[in-house]
């Protein structure tokens, strides 16, 4: 299925969710659901473990060309600090079927919060 219209919008919907990230690589955080586009505003990922770094790796996967590109790879965060991968001046846009996924190098050292909109035309 093609990508909406974006000029021809009928909704748009202000969404964030937020994930602690696992040790498996390229685990599904975000995906953009059928005939829909997300407007990605911002990506930021915290260290929520008081005592040590943590490192992550975020990817988008291109479902129409199954391939992933890195966004952040190996990325040391400290404890207790917190660092924006997208910000409102760089968005990202998913189409149908493309997938937000990371990891981190500690279970639930790193939580990931993403703010985006849902864009459809129907």
């Amino acid at each position: 299925m093609a990508a909406p219209n974006i000029v021809n919008v009928t909704s748009i919907y202000g969404k964030s969710m937020g994930a602690a990230l696992g040790t498996s690589a390229n685990t599904d955080i975000l995906t953009c659901p059928a005939n829909k586009v997300l407007k990605l505003n911002s990506i930021i990922i915290s260290n929520v473990d008081g005592a040590n770094a943590a490192s992550f790796t975020l990817t988008f996967y291109d479902n129409s060309a199954a391939t992933r590109y890195h966004l952040a790879k190996n990325i040391d965060i400290q404890p207790g600090s917190s660092l924006t991968i997208i910000g409102k001046d760089n968005p990202l846009y998913l189409e149908e079927s493309d997938q937000i996924e990371g990891s981190a190098s500690a279970l639930n050292d790193l939580e990931i919060v993403i703010s985006y909109e849902e864009i459809d035309d129907a």
